[in-house]
């Protein structure tokens, strides 16, 4: 008998162990997906991420009214406005999406200083000018795009920027280049290695001498850099960078797989009470952007956007408004859901303060209100519904049924079937009706579940305070009768 409790306690002891181990591993994996989000090299990248926001809205409205998907419309606009109404249309949007890479550099060399509290406009500007050094200065030109020269014979016209290396063919060298300005500007200044002038000069012209030593060290160390690639594998840096890192990174993440793991971390990360969008879409919106201006150059070009044709499925748009509208784990689904169900004071106030933000897919409401954070209840369907949602988007774009999306881009704030219809046509939003239809089904149970719980809870306490308040009635009763002699 001793020895059967012994191995009881044991096998007991055991296991609690195992709990620990297991909870202590969730834990360090968790505080290093924190660590890494908080490094100054991602948050210098997310900060200037969003510096490209006002130049894609802004290009994707005017690429929308030349692009408006209504049968009929190009028809209609050529007939009363003539061939070539839209030219200033495109003007705008090639004057936006053909300069994301320089804005990403800028944006990045400029809040990688400014969060380390140093002048980050210099680190911006210099950022630039290294990242037009380390690209092309001339343009190779043929019979397909010169009309003039004959066939067979190529030409090269120099001191050009071509837009083809400042739009998503730069985008990752934009990145490397805006993380090194902003770190070398920013070890300069810190450890005075500047000129310094008299407090006297005004902040401006003090800020732009204390820029020349790492202007000086950025400038020397990108032309070096320019040179090598150009007499060792002659070309330059931003074409090397993007046949050696950009397409192997772009292709990696455009598969089932990659889509798969980006649509899972956003939706445990944020489980577990970190902002997952921001995360994981800091890291890989400048590839998937990259994927989108791919396919936009398709588009221009005349092009069907498939896969041989170096097309790309996976891009910003399917995330934003397909796998997360309604917010992170479409949880617009689980608010109708509740809506149906709920009989629980608590989940019926959440939703009714919820379901407006979440048509604008805004869920902090009820991410933190209900919550889901750490909710064990919701934590299969919060995690489940984005991944069917990513599996029915790829693939209706695999079969062709849906084309991948190209440069254009609604604000995230949309609304759903608003934002699909103008991204593709009646086909996404039809797409995005099944995915909303769906997510309520999946969330209906859960929801049910979580509401049942929470309706017992109130209904005991409820009791309980009926209970306490007869004993308080009854006792107030007794001290207010008089003592009988």
């Amino acid at each position: 008998m001793w020895r059967v409790e012994v191995r009881h306690h044991r096998r007991t002891l055991e296991k609690s162990k195992g709990g620990f181990q297991m909870k202590d591993f969730a834990e360090k994996l968790l505080n290093g997906f924190i660590r890494f989000a908080s490094t100054k090299a991602v948050t210098a990248l997310k900060d200037g991420f969003v510096l490209t926001m006002p130049a894609t809205l802004v290009g994707s409205l005017f690429m929308l009214l030349a692009n408006l998907p209504f049968d009929g419309y190009t028809d209609f606009m050529n007939k009363y406005l003539g061939e070539n109404w839209n030219v200033g249309l495109n003007q705008v949007s090639a004057g936006t999406f053909n300069i994301l890479a320089l804005i990403i550099a800028v944006g990045i060399g400029y809040a990688y200083a400014r969060n380390e509290k140093q002048d980050g406009i210099s680190s911006g500007l210099l950022a630039l000018i290294s990242f037009i050094i380390l690209s092309p200065s001339s343009l190779a030109i043929d019979n397909s795009t010169v009309p003039e020269l004959a066939k067979g014979k190529s030409a090269e016209v120099a001191n050009v920027i071509s837009t083809s290396w400042t739009g998503g063919n730069g985008v990752i060298t934009a990145i490397i280049v805006g993380l090194i300005t902003g770190l070398i500007f920013t070890k300069c200044m810190k450890h005075n290695l500047r000129i310094k002038l008299p407090e006297a000069v005004p902040e401006g012209v003090s800020n732009a001498f204390s820029a020349m030593i790492p202007g000086f060290i950025v400038v020397l160390c990108s032309a070096v850099v320019y040179h090598l690639c150009k007499v060792f594998g002659g070309v330059s840096f931003t074409e090397l960078i993007f046949k050696i890192l950009q397409i192997p990174m772009q292709n990696l993440t455009d598969n089932w797989a990659g889509a798969i793991i980006i649509t899972l971390l956003i939706s445990v990360l944020f489980w577990c009470g970190i902002h997952g969008p921001n995360v994981v879409m800091g890291i890989m919106a400048p590839l998937l952007t990259a994927n989108s201006l791919a396919n936009q150059s398709l588009m221009d070009a005349g092009k069907a956007v498939t896969v041989a044709n170096g097309g790309h499925i996976l891009t910003p748009q399917i995330i934003d408004c397909f796998v997360k509208f309604g917010g992170t784990g479409i949880t617009i689904g689980m608010l109708i859901a509740a809506l149906m169900v709920a009989r629980s004071s608590q989940i019926k106030e959440i939703t009714k303060l919820s379901i407006v933000p979440g048509i604008f897919n805004i869920n902090e409401p009820v991410i933190f209100g209900l919550p889901i954070v750490f909710n064990p209840f919701l934590l299969i369907p919060f995690i489940l519904v984005p991944l069917i949602s990513m599996v029915i988007t790829y693939g209706a774009m695999a079969i062709g049924f849906l084309a991948p999306f190209g440069a254009v881009q609604v604000p995230w704030t949309t609304p759903v079937v608003i934002s699909g219809f103008l991204l593709g046509g009646w086909k996404a939003a039809l797409i995005q009706i099944i995915i909303l239809v769906i997510s309520v089904a999946i969330y209906f149970p859960f929801i049910k579940k979580q509401d049942a719980v929470l309706y017992a809870q109130e209904q005991a306490n409820a009791q309980e305070e009926s209970v306490d308040a007869e004993k308080g009635g009854e006792a107030a009763t007794a001290v207010a009768e008089p003592v009988k002699a």
